[in-house]
């Protein structure tokens, strides 16, 4: 996951920079395909995170909860 973080730090540098608007057109392109980039590669790791959550919500709904005794038996 902290490839997550790092992809979106970087796509927020990337519109920081492009909402500026002091960029020549090919540098802006060239920023745009890169956040197109980041963009996707966050979405993958959104993706496989609500995944491995899928799975783990689907493994809860299979346990069997058990009473556990916890009286004191020092009587």
């Amino acid at each position: 996951m902290a490839d997550f973080e790092k992809h979106l730090k970087a796509l927020e540098q990337v519109v920081e920079r492009m909402e500026r608007g002091d960029l020549a057109l090919d540098e802006s392109v060239r920023l745009f395909e890169e956040g197109v980039k980041l963009s996707d590669a966050c979405k993958k790791e959104l993706e496989a995170a609500e995944e491995k959550i899928q799975v783990l919500v689907e493994r809860g709904k299979n346990m069997v909860a058990t009473d556990l005794d916890v009286t004191d038996d020092k009587e």
